[in-house]
């Protein structure tokens, strides 16, 4: 989601603690983001400003970014006018999405003069402008021209002019009467889009929190708001603005899809998703954003990283699907091989009655009971017992063909499965370190060209640590390789051994000890193999299990390929709720 007036009005607040801080290091990492530290009473503090489309914000960081070698002109800029400066004040013009920071600096003729800072957080506007004592813009981040708005130009030399602004009402000014003239012509149908066209600085998102507050969570009908929904919804707007006044509380929380991708994040609880989305909590609205943004740069990168392998693997599994259906083609055709056997005995039991230069034998077809007389083609310029040779060459070639194509298919298959699997480990792979593995262990398999010599090999990570409800530790592979290192040599024989039924995952190990493994642990274990798995999505996801003595990797198996007997299967439905608890089980037992 995009930062709204009312979640910056908190980050506001948090920024206070810099007041008075002086500026001492400026980077500027990328093209849209500038990075300031300050020194102040209660330490070193970074402050990110973005203007990036897609994540305009600001807000206070702890994640280390690479600066470039060759600082931007406009770093060199902001180095020049703000060094040394003392911030001395933080400005909001009631909810709107601009966040003005003055400090006060000292100019080549050592006066003193103060340099602002207007920070636009406007999605696809998103700019930030550094502007005089006098009002003039001395520079900005992205220059607006007449090519690009002919409304509100920003270039140095010009005075600075605010945003065009709609009149909507201000939560924070607002008070109940205000609030409830403002919702009663409302139309229940289209509340959310109406109080996010009326209200200054409010996010979609917290509009449909506040319809669902005020409708209890049922779909929204009839042509006009009625009065206790009225109400309701008023007194959740109460709540929000009690939220920003530092009346009541914030929550802070970042919430994600069960896929684990990011959706959103707020000051407020939000119970509009119900079930749907998993919530972390935050302790401040800057650390909210730091990791929210954070995570997701992260989950960028690793995509952009893991774009070429998703293309070799995608192109991979394409060529074999068409030499495998090619095969099976040339498979079925090999099925005629008893038929080319069958005509050269009848023509070799019949050669007294054919002659040269014929081109068809009739001849009675002795291997069915009722005898019918057949029609042979021949080739006019071979004898009859040259024709016979000839369809029992085409007997002898259908049938090596048959045996080399059954192993071909055989292995093509197995060879689709571990694309398959390793597709599958890509699709879960959390950081770059997982990537490099995933690389070496392709190029290993001939699919990647080797690294050059030289090249330190990437240093695998251990594999998941989760714990049981009764204490027991499970050991979730993340690779091939990996599932290869803990079921073969890791394990020990009396531990318990999962992988979903005929299905890409990884290889669980539920740790014994020598202790008898509950039934629980068993289901819970499952679980984790079907969430590790491409059936992860799945109802429901068979996942069979068997003890670790009982799984064996055939020889010149690819990796992560075991056989495995004397094993049960259970049926799972993929719970977030008691994945969650054996999450936490492992920081519980750590602690």
């Amino acid at each position: 989601m995009a930062l709204d007036g009312a979640f910056l009005h908190m980050i506001q607040g948090e920024l206070d603690c810099l007041l008075e801080g002086r500026i001492d290091k400026v980077y500027q990492p990328s093209r849209e983001s500038v990075i300031l530290g300050f020194r102040t009473k209660q330490g070193a503090r970074k402050l990110l400003i973005s203007a990036a489309p897609s994540s305009a914000r600001v807000h206070m960081t702890q994640v280390a970014v690479d600066n470039p070698a060759k600082p931007p002109m406009f770093c060199m800029l902001l180095r020049k006018h703000l060094t040394g400066g003392r911030l001395i004040a933080i400005r909001q013009d009631g909810l709107e999405r601009i966040l003005f920071l003055d400090f006060q600096c000292t100019n080549e003729l050592g006066d003193s003069v103060v340099i602002t800072l207007a920070c636009e957080i406007m999605g696809r506007c998103s700019n930030l402008v550094v502007i005089r004592q006098d009002g003039t813009i001395l520079d900005c981040l992205r220059r607006v021209d007449a090519s690009v708005s002919r409304e509100r130009m920003v270039l140095p030399g010009m005075t600075y002019a605010m945003p065009p602004r709609e009149e909507r009402l201000c939560l924070l000014d607002a008070d109940r009467d205000a609030l409830t003239r403002l919702v009663t012509p409302m139309q229940p149908g289209k509340l959310a889009k109406q109080l996010v066209a009326g209200m200054e600085g409010i996010s979609p998102l917290l509009a449909r929190e506040w319809a669902y507050y005020a409708f209890r969570g049922s779909e929204p009908v009839g042509e006009q708001i009625e009065p206790e929904q009225a109400n309701r919804l008023v007194f959740a707007m109460q709540q929000t603005r009690s939220i920003l006044l530092g009346e009541q509380p914030a929550h802070y929380a970042t919430l994600r899809t069960r896929e684990d991708m990011l959706k959103e994040f707020c000051f407020q609880r939000i119970a509009q998703y119900g079930t749907l989305m998993l919530e972390s909590e935050a302790s401040s609205a800057c650390e909210t954003l730091d990791e929210f943004y954070a995570r997701r740069d992260q989950d960028a990168r690793l995509k952009q990283r893991a774009n070429d392998l998703f293309t070799l693997l995608m192109h991979t599994m394409e060529r074999i699907s068409k030499r495998l259906a090619n095969q099976r083609e040339e498979l079925a055709a090999c099925a005629a091989k008893e038929d080319m056997k069958q005509k050269g005995d009848l023509l070799s039991a019949n050669l007294y009655q054919l002659q040269k230069g014929d081109a068809v034998a009739r001849v009675q077809n002795f291997y069915d009971p009722a005898c019918p007389t057949v029609e042979i083609p021949l080739d006019v310029r071979l004898t009859p017992s040259q024709n016979a040779q000839r369809y029992y060459a085409k007997y002898r070639k259908a049938s090596t063909a048959e045996k080399v194509l059954v192993e071909q298919i055989r292995n093509g298959e197995e060879e689709l499965r571990y694309i398959d699997s390793v597709f599958d480990a890509l699709t879960r792979c959390t950081s770059e370190t997982d990537i490099a593995v995933l690389r070496e262990e392709l190029a290993g398999e001939g699919y990647l060209r080797a690294a050059r010599r030289g090249t330190k090999p990437a240093r695998s990570q251990p594999p998941l640590v989760f714990r049981s409800s009764d204490g027991f530790q499970i050991l979730v592979g993340r690779n091939n390789r990996q599932n290869d290192q803990l079921t073969l040599k890791q394990a020990a024989k009396q531990d318990l051994w999962l992988h979903t039924q005929g299905i890409p995952g990884s290889h669980v190990i539920v740790v014994s000890q020598g202790r008898e493994i509950p039934e629980s642990t068993i289901y819970e274990a499952a679980l984790l193999a079907a969430h590790h798995s491409k059936g992860r999505d799945s109802a429901q996801v068979p996942v069979d299990y068997c003890p670790v003595r009982y799984v064996k990797k055939p020889n010149g198996a690819k990796p992560g390929m075991v056989i495995f007997t004397n094993y049960q299967t259970l049926y799972v439905k993929p719970d977030e709720e008691i994945l969650e608890r054996c999450r936490e089980g492992v920081h519980e037992t750590a602690g």
